[in-house]
């Protein structure tokens, strides 16, 4: 049996050193063109396959892009934001012939242990996904230079480049739904105060029911949850039982609030229309299906980490990006 061709042998059959070789072989610089040349022919004639190991040593390349999520497990898997943003994630990496490396950094300890990963360089990029106000992160990644892209808008939009749909657009959306339907008495179950996505949309909320002159006193905190919904949906209505629509800032969260309008004997539209925001999969098995915005997250995904691509091959331009998307309204039973 023939033994695998060496570097040696790559290095005598091109007449260069096995330093040059190397070099030639693994992407570094300071190699001629006449050398690199001889270096190619080389490898095709004796059929020499690099070592990954070695050229990780030379082009300080790991070829693996991470994606961070702040949140829990438990939810990481059950909440279908987060499989949409792998898969479009995933589907460009796989285009580039990257790996993707899920971390999933938490506060306390395993955040710190996430943040001391990053700062070795293990990965040569990261998309990151679902932040919060305290975790750090946008200037943590900034400070320590590793190409980024944020899959919705970061704390500190001008220290990284994202994506995002117009959230506050979509929360005026949503609500708009309800009031052009004749809705009066109109509350919202609002995501986490800590995250830019649920800021914005209630943000939406606000300004739609201010510019119809309707009051904004009905308004419950949610944490995106199905479970958190059906919370937040039974202090709305012990607070304000006379409401006729909710808007709601996920599905998962208006899944929730369906099954306590049920409970409740409140039929759905015709008592309480309700409004939910994602379009991922979950309003399509909701009962009533449910009126929702769609969030394209799949392309968000996609968008952010060909931006993250382009970082990490020194095509981007200079600065942060942001690249927002217009959210539209898929108008189903509910409302």
């Amino acid at each position: 049996m023939n033994s695998q061709p060496t570097l040696d042998e790559v290095a005598r059959v091109a007449g260069v050193s096995r330093a040059t070789a190397s070099r030639a072989i693994n992407g570094g610089s300071r190699v001629s063109a006449s050398a690199r040349a001889a270096v190619d022919e080389a490898v095709r004639t004796l059929g020499y396959v690099p070592n990954p190991a070695a050229r990780s040593l030379v082009t300080r390349r790991t070829d693996s892009v991470a994606v961070i999520v702040p949140e829990p497990d438990e939810r990481v898997f059950s909440d279908p934001f987060f499989a949409r943003t792998l898969r479009g994630v995933d589907r460009m990496l796989a285009a580039a012939d990257l790996q993707l490396v899920l971390l999933l950094a938490t506060r306390g300890a395993e955040g710190a242990r996430t943040m001391r990963y990053l700062s070795h360089r293990h990965v040569d990029g990261a998309v990151v996904a679902s932040h919060h106000r305290n975790d750090g992160l946008a200037d943590h990644l900034s400070a320590i230079g590793l190409p980024c892209v944020f899959v919705g808008r970061p704390w500190s939009p001008d220290r990284v480049t994202y994506v995002d749909v117009d959230n506050v657009a979509g929360g005026r959306e949503a609500t708009r739904v309800l009031i052009d339907r004749g809705c009066q008495r109109i509350g919202t179950i609002a995501g986490p105060a800590d995250m830019t996505a649920a800021v914005d949309r209630l943000h939406g909320w606000h300004e739609a029911m201010r510019a119809a002159d309707l009051p904004t006193d009905a308004v419950a905190i949610g944490d995106f949850t199905e479970a958190g919904g059906e919370e937040a949906a039974r202090e709305l209505l012990e607070r304000h039982p006379d409401l006729d629509g909710i808007a709601v800032a996920s599905d998962l969260m208006a899944a929730g609030a369906l099954k306590v309008l049920a409970d409740s004997g409140r039929r759905v539209p015709d008592d309480v229309a309700v409004v939910g925001y994602d379009d991922l999969g979950v309003a399509e098995r909701t009962s009533p299906l449910l009126t929702t915005v769609r969030q394209p997250i799949v392309e968000m995904a996609e968008r952010a980490t060909r931006l993250l691509l382009e970082q990490m091959d020194g095509s981007a331009p200079p600065g942060a990006m942001r690249v927002i998307i217009p959210p539209s309204v898929i108008r189903r039973d509910s409302a």
